[in-house]
C-alpha cells in the first residue's frame, strides 16, 4: 500500500473501523413552503449541535474540553446562522441551506488562512451535524468501538479526535490532513500513532487488520505475526526506557536542555503543571480574546493569567503576547481585509496599530506574575526588525516584567540574530512559521507538507544562524514549534545550540530519553549531518542511522 505522512510517532496494529463520511443533503430537497419555519428549523439544528458539543465538553478531559467548546462556538456563530437563513430565503431547503452556508464560510476561512484555515475542518463538522439534525438522521462521527481499533477516515474533526477513547483507539489513519493539522497535533498529544494523507485509506475494508507506523507513515494490510510481535516488543522496550529517566533535560554528559510544555489555556496549564516538565515554553494567549466582542479588561485578563500561572510557582512560563490580526481577526481590533493575511498586520504589528492591546496585556501579566510567583518571561510574535525588538523590550520592562524576548519565525529575525538578541533577554524559534516563511509554503496547504518538513536543511540553517547569535551574546534561545517534540530533531537542535525545547507534554519523556543517551559532541555531529543533507528526507534518515542504538531500538 502507498505510504502516507507519519505525524504522530509510535506503532500499533488492529482492525480497521471506518468513520462514516458526513451526511450529504438530498439533491432533490424541495424549496421551503414556509421560509420562516424553515429558517427556524435551521437555527434549531445549529443550536442542538452547540448544546450537544457543550454536553460532551462537560464530561471531557483537559485536552478535549477546550476544543469541544470552541467547536460549539462555531455552531453558535451568528454570521453562519444568517448565511444559512439567506440561503433559505433564496429557495434552498434547510439541509442544502446549511451545507451551502458552510461551504461559503469555509471558502472565506481558507482565504483568510492561519487560525481560520485551521478551523475549516471544525466548521464542516458542525455543518455535517446540523444537516443530520434537520434530516432527522444520526450525526456523523466515530462509532462506538467494542475492541481496540485503527480509526480510518477521510479526515477527522478535532472535536472527534479530542473526544476519542484512547483505550479503544490504537492508531489513526486519514486520507487528508497535514503535519500541523489539529488532528495530527492532538493525536501526538494523546500518544496515538497517526498517519495522514494515505491514498486509498477509505477504501480499506472494515475489519481488515492493519499495522500502522506513525514515524514512517507506513500502513501494512494483513500483517503477519512477526510484524505485530515486533511492534509489541518495541512498545514494551520504549515503556521501560522512558520509565528509567526523569527530571530536567540534559545530555549524557550533563549539558542542560530544558524541557518545557506548550499550553493554550487554563486546562492545559493545570494538566502540564502536574507533569514532569520544567515549566512552560509557550503559553498562547489568544483564547482570552478570540471569542470576545469587546477588549477584555485588565482585571479580566489578570484573573485568567493567574489561573494559568498558578500551577508553576518558581518555574518559568514563557508567554507569547497576542498573536492575532487579519488571520485571526478580533471583533474589537479588526484592521480590515488584507490581500495576504499571513504577511500582513498580525502579532506585534497589530499591537503597533492598536497599542492598547499590548499595554493592557502587559499590565495584566505583571499583576498575575506578582500574585503567583511564576517566573514570567514575555515574548512578542512576528518580530522582523531590531528596532521592533528594542521597542517591545522597553514596553515589557516598563511594566515591571523582568524578561523580554522575541519569537524567531521570520527569516529576517534569524539572519539578524546577533543584533536582535542584543536587545532582548531571550528568544524562541517557532519552527512551524519559520518553515512556512522560509519555504514559501502555506501551513494549511496539505499538498505542500513536504516543504513544511522541519527537517528541511534550509530551515535548519536558519536555526543555526539564530543559535550563533544567541551563543555569541550568552543568551538563551529555545524552540517551541512542533519539531521540538521529535526526539531525533531534539538532538539536532541541542547540537545547534538550542537551550530549551517546548512541546506537547506527552512528548517530553521521549525527548528526555533521546538527550540522555547522547553527549553534546554527538548532538553536534548529528546536527552537521542534518545540515549537510540535500533534502529533508536525507537529513532525517542520516540522523536516524547515526543516532545511538539505545534510541533507535525503541523508537
Amino acid at each position: 500500500m502507498p505510504t502516507g505522512l507519519g505525524v504522530s510517532p509510535g506503532a500499533a496494529a488492529g482492525p480497521v473501523v471506518q468513520v462514516a463520511p458526513p451526511v450529504r443533503p438530498p439533491a432533490d430537497e424541495p424549496a421551503p413552503a414556509d421560509t420562516d419555519a424553515a429558517t427556524a428549523h435551521v437555527l434549531d439544528a445549529l443550536a442542538s449541535v452547540a448544546q450537544e458539543l457543550d454536553a460532551r465538553a462537560a464530561g471531557a478531559d483537559a485536552h478535549a474540553a477546550p476544543i469541544l467548546k470552541a467547536t460549539a462556538l462555531i455552531a453558535r456563530d451568528t454570521g453562519l446562522a444568517k448565511a444559512a437563513g439567506a440561503q433559505v430565503r433564496a429557495g434552498k431547503g434547510p439541509a442544502n441551506a446549511i451545507a451551502d452556508a458552510v461551504a461559503e464560510y469555509a471558502a472565506q476561512f481558507e482565504a483568510l488562512g492561519g487560525y481560520f484555515a485551521e478551523r475549516v475542518t471544525d466548521l464542516r463538522d458542525v455543518g455535517g451535524r446540523a444537516v443530520a439534525a434537520v434530516l432527522g438522521v444520526p450525526a456523523p462521527g466515530v462509532p462506538t468501538l467494542s475492541v481496540p481499533s485503527v480509526l480510518v477516515a477521510e479526515d477527522l474533526a478535532p472535536a472527534e479526535t479530542a473526544a476519542l477513547d484512547r483505550s479503544k483507539v490504537v492508531a489513526i489513519v486519514t486520507e487528508e490532513g497535514g503535519r500541523t493539522s489539529h488532528t495530527a497535533i492532538l493525536a501526538a498529544q494523546m500518544g496515538i500513532p497517526a498517519v495522514v494523507q494515505l491514498p486509498g485509506a477509505t477504501a480499506i475494508a472494515e475489519g481488515t487488520l492493519v499495522a500502522v507506523d506513525g514515524d514512517s507513515g507506513e500502513v501494512i494490510l494483513d500483517p503477519d505475526m512477526a510484524v505485530i510481535d515486533a511492534q509489541r516488543a518495541r512498545r514494551e522496550a520504549l515503556s521501560a526506557a522512558l520509565a528509567a529517566v526523569s527530571g530536567p533535560g540534559r545530555t549524557k554528559d550533563g549539558h542542560p536542555v530544558a524541557l518545557l510544555a506548550n499550553i493554550g489555556g487554563v486546562d492545559d496549564a493545570v494538566a502540564a503543571g502536574a507533569q514532569d516538565v520544567e515549566g512552560v515554553g509557550l503559553f498562547r494567549t489568544e483564547f482570552v480574546y478570540l471569542s470576545a466582542q469587546t477588549m477584555p479588561s485588565v482585571e479580566e485578563q489578570a484573573a485568567v493569567y493567574r489561573e494559568v500561572l498558578a500551577p508553576f510557582p518558581g518555574r518559568r512560563v514563557v508567554v507569547r503576547t497576542l498573536d492575532a490580526g487579519a488571520d485571526k481577526p478580533l471583533a474589537f481590533a479588526n484592521l480590515g481585509e488584507e490581500e495576504n493575511p499571513a504577511l500582513g498586520r498580525r502579532g506585534l504589528r497589530l499591537c503597533e496599530a492598536r497599542p492598547e492591546l499590548l499595554e493592557s496585556q502587559l499590565e495584566a501579566l505583571a499583576i498575575a506574575a506578582k500574585d503567583t510567583g511564576a517566573d514570567v518571561r514575555v515574548m512578542a510574535p512576528m518580530v522582523a526588525t531590531v528596532d521592533e525588538a528594542a521597542a517591545f523590550a522597553a514596553r515589557v520592562r516598563a511594566h515591571g516584567l523582568q524578561k523580554a524576548g522575541v519569537m524567531v519565525e521570520v527569516p529576517a529575525a534569524a539572519l539578524r540574530s546577533r543584533h536582535m538578541m542584543a536587545e532582548v533577554d531571550f528568544a524562541s524559534i517557532g519552527t512551524n512559521d519559520l518553515a512556512q516563511y522560509t519555504m514559501a509554503a502555506d501551513r494549511m496547504e496539505g499538498a505542500l507538507a513536504h516543504l513544511l518538513d522541519p527537517w528541511q536543511p534550509a530551515v535548519l540553517d536558519l536555526v543555526a544562524v539564530s543559535c550563533d547569535g544567541a551563543m555569541h551574546l550568552g543568551k538563551p534561545l529555545g524552540v517551541c514549534g512542533e519539531s521540538a517534540g521529535d526526539p531525533y530533531m531534539a538532538l539536532v537542535l541541542a547540537g545547534l545550540g538550542v537551550s530549551s525545547l517546548s512541546m506537547a507534554p506527552s512528548k517530553v519523556p521521549a525527548v528526555r530519553l533521546a538527550l540522555s543517551v547522547h553527549d553534546l559532541d554527538e548532538c553536534r555531529a548529528l546536527a552537521d549531518l542534518a545540515r549537510n543533507a540535500r533534502s529533508a528526507e536525507g537529513a532525517r534518515d542520516a540522523v536516524r542511522r547515526a543516532a545511538a542504538e539505545e534510541l533507535s531500538r525503541v523508537l
